[in-house]
């Protein structure tokens, strides 16, 4: 019997189909060349190697097992970048396809369910949420309007150094009031660490134990972020802690919203003066591609009070600590702000650029302290191969940045502290350069390095150029304590305790 013409095309369509089945079985079931990394055990994976320094345990199996060495999370695989090359094959080679990021706890429940910029999902919300960073509220322009609060806040800074001068104080408590001032106002347009004598949502107490709070549970470890199916047990009890302090949150930024939608409706062509009018502005723009919510609007201004306080402080501390322990930098520091900006006035951020010395002590204490040693992590989004090694899809991706600021085949003296070394060399922090990366690099490097950069540079600057730092009595170089806490920021465990003396005429710091 003769064929007809369409069970032939018929036939030879499901011949097709079967190969194409069978080629991408054969595909699937060929043994993966994975790289090289530990054992893991059963249900933990390698978690059982990770110490309370994740990114030094990280280190030191990345010396055994190479540049690019693979580890088990629990149930997820986790691939870890540890040399310039391999960084640059994650973050610019392949950068589209570790542009997404995991699903966390601390993603879900403190940033309105991955609404903000750092947690996010790679796609349509996260392209525009970068653009309105890059455009919007970390422009040139924008950061230049709000140069004001960050001169006001800093000479407010100073002077409260200047009235605890001969006394011991913990340095970063000091700064996370600076910064913390410097963001609310620039987020808020208000600072509600003082009271005003207002009607206030939260009392100064209240507002900074929410903040620690946030920091720390951004920070933490949850074992349901690499057991999923442990995670109703919250076994840690993080989980519970993150839905109360969202709770608190939200009550607080609802009030904030209202308060600014308020003003704006009682002024004709009102101008945005923070960064919460410039948001609720944006959330009713119809040109947008995804409409920009309530709920985004509070993400975003949570996401960057949190981001803008803490490094920047836990990068100065660093800076101070480590310039204590070699008085030969600090006082070649100091003879660059006594020629450059003289005794008569303090550091503006404009005087950066012809501070180069202090440019590179910034630099130096990045390079040996990032504040983010590992970065944010990086989900692969589709199967990629790296130096010949198969990644596949749901790959998490960690870069330590903590190893590439250490290795000798990168720096001379890796494991000390001198900034000379950047002195007449083009190698900034912008994520251009991999040997240096403390903000990231590619698509989610972090959108707010211009504003953390002017902060560290001018703090640094003003404090080195205002006071002689000394050690309480009794206390030596040799006594510092070098220990690092790992969290949202990889601080100092145990914080720096200084004595301030003024070196400036004194009508300086009335």
């Amino acid at each position: 019997m003769e064929t007809t013409p369409w069970v032939a095309y018929l036939t030879a369509w499901l011949a097709t189909l079967a190969l194409i089945l069978l080629s991408l079985h054969l595909r699937r079931r060929r043994k993966l060349n994975l790289p090289p990394g530990p054992k893991p055990w059963p249900i933990i994976g390698n978690l059982n190697l990770i110490g309370s320094l994740p990114h030094q345990s990280i280190h030191a199996l990345s010396q055994k097992y190479g540049p690019i060495m693979q580890l088990k999370f629990g149930s997820f695989p986790i691939v870890v970048a540890s040399s310039v090359e391999m960084a640059k094959a994650i973050l610019k080679t392949n950068d589209a396809i570790f542009s997404d990021r995991p699903k966390t706890a601390a993603g879900k429940y403190t940033t309105y369910n991955y609404s903000d910029i750092t947690w996010s999902s790679y796609g349509p919300y996260w392209r525009q949420a970068r653009k309105m960073c890059l455009t919007e509220l970390f422009s040139a322009k924008r950061l230049e309007s709000y140069e004001y609060i960050r001169r006001e806040e800093r000479n407010l800074f100073l002077k409260r150094l200047y009235e605890s001068s001969g006394t011991q104080i913990v340095l970063k408590e000091h700064l996370l009031s600076l910064n913390l001032n410097v963001i609310s106002r620039m987020v808020f347009g208000k600072k509600y660490t003082e009271r005003t004598g207002e009607s206030e949502i939260v009392t100064p107490n209240e507002f900074n134990e929410m903040l620690n709070e946030l920091f720390f549970l951004n920070g933490v470890l949850d074992i349901g972020d690499s057991i999923p199916w442990l995670s109703f047990l919250d076994l840690q009890g993080y989980i519970k802690r993150m839905k109360a302090l969202s709770k608190k949150f939200d009550r607080f930024l609802e009030h904030v919203l209202d308060e600014h939608n308020a003003r704006r409706k009682r002024v004709k062509d009102y101008v945005a003066k923070d960064m919460v009018d410039v948001l609720l502005q944006l959330s009713e723009d119809p040109n947008l591609e995804v409409k920009l919510e309530r709920h985004g609007v509070k993400a975003f201004s949570q996401d960057i009070i949190a981001a803008g306080t803490d490094s920047s402080a836990v990068t100065v501390e660093w800076a101070i600590t480590e310039l204590l322990r070699k008085p030969e930098i600090l006082a070649k520091a100091m003879e660059e702000l006594d020629k450059v900006i003289g005794r008569e006035q303090w550091v503006e951020e404009e005087d950066i650029g012809n501070l180069p010395y202090i440019k590179s002590i910034a630099k130096e204490a990045m390079r040996l302290h990032p504040v983010a040693p590992m970065l944010v992590p990086h989900v692969a989004s589709q199967d990629c191969e790296i130096a010949d090694y198969d990644i596949p899809k749901g790959t998490r991706a960690l870069v330590n940045i903590w190893t590439i600021g250490r290795d000798p085949n990168l720096w001379d003296k890796p494991n000390e502290f001198w900034p000379d070394r950047f002195i007449g060399k083009s190698i900034d922090v912008k994520g251009h350069d991999f040997e240096l990366l403390p903000f990231g690099s590619g698509r989610r490097k972090c959108p707010g390095y211009p504003l953390a950069i002017k902060v560290i540079q001018a703090s640094l600057a003003n404090i080195l150029h205002g006071f002689t730092w000394k050690l309480p009595a009794n206390t030596t170089k040799d006594d510092l304590n070098m220990e690092e806490l790992f969290g949202l920021s990889t601080s100092k465990k145990h914080p720096l305790v200084v004595v301030a003396e003024p070196r400036l005429p004194l009508h300086m710091y009335s």
